[in-house]
């Protein structure tokens, strides 16, 4: 059966979605509260999450069944595309690529020019594409905007300030620098066909947030193990919320997408006027992605006005102590490894593949399930955005192809 294949890449990297054709895909919900404890939860969510279990057994794909809006900016700022930004032969030869490997879009953006802009398979400008984990790093500029604007105090503030359910429990030592670092000690991502088992019931279950909050489990002390899973992503959306007492959706547009001049979209809620999933689930145009990167090469500044607190982006860029090639939300592309896992080092999951090291040591990059990659060159203004389908099995997809395609150009 092809059933635990399927549920290890949808929970591992972020699931491949159908967006909802419904009438509430576009729909404001109201808000309604968490349930004081999950267990508390009302008995027809068991009935909505017994049907999308079997839904994504029986389809192999995951309908975004409630969607709220995520406010953004009135209208595309991007430059128009600049001939004389990079070397025709180099865009040629990397929108090749991108053709040949199931892409929607390939963005290049280079020192304020945009030197490349194409979209593939009937995509536009416009389209609205599914984040997968591209709404990791997202989720820790977030973080980085509720510093700047005073909500939370710094990344070593605990997160049993915002969540108090966990305050003279082992998961109270858990702080904002573990969640986004992948070290929060919640049992790492895997797989089990059983809907009861933590891993769908984390990401599926109408109360998700409070799921993870009560019952999904602490294996190791935090701050001690890199330990990928979708749970961890997903605290971001509880903090955010507790923190400013802003729906996530509604800070993300207002705080981020509107500040960087980027276009909105949609995003997966957990319910009716429930809570937004921030590990995934996001949907946006490929501008609003790049301009994410561009923000960070700009260190977390737009004209000069900071957005981000001072320091912050080297703080994301950092590795951590716990996995030497992932800092905060984002992957790091130094030291050079022939093959880099989500799930770790010492894993034996299936890893991204690297035909050379990058020939920028400075590059870090966005990284999402079926090489939804932003990468991102602080040194030489560059960042890079492609999208879409997973790449054909054979000729394996190369991670770096791409950017040292590019840095090679830039070179000459």
């Amino acid at each position: 059966m092809r059933y635990p294949q399927l549920f290890a890449l949808m929970l591992l990297l972020g699931a491949t979605a159908c967006m909802s054709t419904t009438d509430n895909a576009m729909a404001e919900p109201a808000k309604t509260p968490m349930s004081a404890s999950w267990k508390d939860r009302p008995a027809d969510s068991e009935t909505l999450y017994r049907k999308r279990f079997a839904a994504i057994a029986a389809r192999e794909r995951l309908e975004y069944d409630v969607m709220a809006p995520v406010p953004g900016a009135a209208q595309s700022s991007l430059p128009d595309v600049s001939t004389d930004a990079l070397p025709p032969s180099a865009v040629e030869k990397i929108v090749g690529y991108a053709a040949k490997n199931n892409s929607s879009a390939l963005l290049v953006w280079h020192d304020g020019k945009l030197a490349a802009e194409r979209y593939f398979a009937g995509n536009t400008a416009t389209t609205p594409l599914v984040s997968k984990s591209l709404s990791k790093p997202l989720s820790a500029i977030a973080i980085g905007r509720g510093i700047a604007l005073g909500d939370i105090k710094s990344l070593d503030q605990k997160l049993s300030d915002f969540i108090v359910e966990w305050q003279g429990t082992p998961k109270e030592s858990m702080t904002v620098r573990h969640m986004l670092s992948m070290a929060s000690g919640l049992l790492e991502q895997s797989f089990e066909m059983d809907p009861d088992s933590p891993f769908p019931r984390a990401y599926l279950d109408p109360y998700h947030g409070q799921y993870i909050i009560d019952e999904y489990p602490l294996t190791d002390t935090p701050g001690t193990k890199y330990s990928y899973n979708n749970a961890t992503g997903d605290l971001v959306a509880i903090v955010i919320e507790r923190a400013t007492g802003r729906q996530y959706e509604e800070f993300i547009g207002t705080e981020i997408l509107r500040k960087i001049g980027a276009p909105g979209g949609t995003i997966w809620l957990n319910r009716e006027g429930g809570l937004a999933h921030s590990g995934c689930c996001m949907l946006l145009p490929a501008e609003s992605w790049l301009k994410l990167g561009i923000l960070l090469v700009n260190d977390g500044k737009v004209d000069g006005a900071p957005v981000l607190p001072e320091g912050y982006v080297d703080e994301m860029r950092t590795a951590s102590a716990t996995n030497p090639y992932y800092g905060l939300g984002v992957w790091i592309g130094s030291p050079y490894t022939e093959r880099r896992g989500f799930m770790g080092p010492v894993s034996q999951a299936p890893k991204v593949f690297h035909s050379a090291p990058y020939l920028a040591n400075d590059l870090f990059l966005f990284d999402g399930n079926g090489n939804q990659v932003t990468y991102i060159v602080p040194s030489r203004k560059l960042v890079i955005l492609r999208m879409g389908d997973s790449p054909p099995k054979e000729p394996e997809w190369d991670n770096s192809f791409i950017p040292n395609t590019i840095l090679k150009a830039l070179d000459k």
